[in-house]
């Protein structure tokens, strides 16, 4: 009886309503201490309480540092754990560029004003559009004052989200309502999702309403993204990429951002246009080669826009699902050379092969378990030197090899 008691307390308590339970007392002080550099930024001490008043750190989120408790992997970040044929799905890139193409009609007239504006093709913003939130269908569930606040408190990148938060509050002090502000477990929120700090950087009231609203303003939200990728550096009239056919016997190590020459170089040296012949200034553009999944599938030559992209969102599967939306919505077609089935290891085993790496001097990045350009370049190195087969991937066998020696 007393074991049962104890069980229906205990279920109760989890049952609880958050503001009903103990709060955090380091949180709080933690929290109590942002109230000088909120006031700096124009946040009213009511404004300030109000959005801190019962808030309590929510420790399910990824990312974060939590004594005794192993770091948990961050879901809704297919683009750093799947293969390329699974976050690229044909399915997926059809239906959103059938449903791009008509957006593209839709909003014809505001889509070329944002081009004539910033720059930005109306395909790309529409495909970052599309990625983001699946042209609004993808309701974002997080508060992202809580999510700002945990990632600040206990986070991987404390300092980063702390100037987050305090920049979400100053939202909440210009008017934006806090049930407006749903986000990403990252704390990025809108169509586009825009960080905090994004918002106050490059966010733009396109439709003339006296307020710049990511959330609810198509034009609103497509402009921003445009202004964003113009600071970024996008350059006008300029391609993302152009998908090369890779010639036999080539060398998969130079496959990273350093290793740079024009387009009509790479050209001469066998990697030839899958689509239309190349203008002569798109011969002259300055890229480095792609290639996602070393010496199988698709290869890219990289030029800044694409690098652009890459700064929107790190990932290099991202910047190919949008970049190849968009030519979609333009109306071009799929990938020239199919994705294959690889295999894809898990983060903790491609952290052991950087770690390899990284002591036999091959690797000097980050060890954090993505299979990046630098990471695959280091492979190929790696397997050069040891007289495996050069293909620049990070599979099973290499990693069995690595453990053997």
């Amino acid at each position: 009886m007393i074991a049962f008691r104890v069980l229906v307390l205990c279920t109760a308590f989890i049952l609880l309503p958050a503001s009903a339970r103990a709060a955090d007392p380091a949180f709080q002080q933690w929290l109590q201490s942002l109230w000088p550099d909120a006031q700096k930024l124009g946040v009213s001490r009511a404004t300030f309480e109000a959005a801190i008043r019962g808030l309590e750190p929510d420790l399910s989120l990824p990312d974060l540092v939590i004594a005794g408790r192993p770091e948990k992997a961050a879901p809704g970040q297919p683009e750093f754990v799947q293969t390329p044929a699974d976050y690229l799905k044909e399915a997926s890139l059809a239906r959103l560029a059938a449903q791009g193409r008509k957006l593209a009609a839709e909003h014809g007239a505001t889509l070329a004003a944002i081009e004539k504006q910033f720059g930005v093709p109306s395909s790309i913003v529409l495909a970052i559009w599309g990625r983001e939130t699946a042209f609004g269908g993808y309701k974002l569930p997080n508060d992202a004052i809580r999510v700002l606040a945990t990632q600040a408190y206990t986070g991987r990148r404390k300092d980063f989200f702390r100037g987050e938060f305090l920049s979400a509050l100053r939202m909440l002090q210009d008017g934006i309502p806090r049930a407006t502000m749903r986000s990403s477990w990252g704390g990025a929120m809108g169509l586009t999702q825009f960080l905090p700090g994004e918002f106050y950087k490059y966010a733009v009231d396109f439709d003339g309403d006296g307020r710049a609203d990511i959330w609810n303003s198509v034009p609103d939200a497509l402009a921003s993204a445009a202004k964003q990728l113009a600071g970024k550096g996008w350059q006008r009239g300029k391609a993302w990429a152009y998908e090369v056919r890779v010639p036999r016997g080539a060398d998969c190590t130079i496959a990273e951002p350093d290793v740079t020459m024009p387009v009509g170089e790479w050209i001469k040296r066998g990697f030839v246009p899958a689509r239309a012949r190349l203008s002569a200034a798109e011969l002259a553009e300055t890229a480095s080669l792609l290639m996602p999944e070393g010496l199988q599938g698709p290869a890219f030559l990289t030029p800044r826009n694409y690098f652009v992209l890459k700064d929107y969102n790190f990932s290099d599967l991202y910047v190919l699902f949008v970049g190849n939306l968009a030519d979609r919505i333009a109306g071009g077609g799929p990938f020239a050379t199919p994705w294959t089935r690889t295999s894809q290891l898990a983060t903790s085993q491609l952290e052991a092969i950087q770690r390899v790496l990284t002591d036999r001097g091959f690797y000097r990045e980050k060890i954090d378990g993505k299979a990046g350009m630098k990471t695959r370049s280091a492979l190929g190195a790696y397997q050069k030197a040891n007289g495996l087969a050069v293909d620049c991937w990070p599979g099973p066998a290499v990693l069995e090899q690595m453990r053997l020696r």
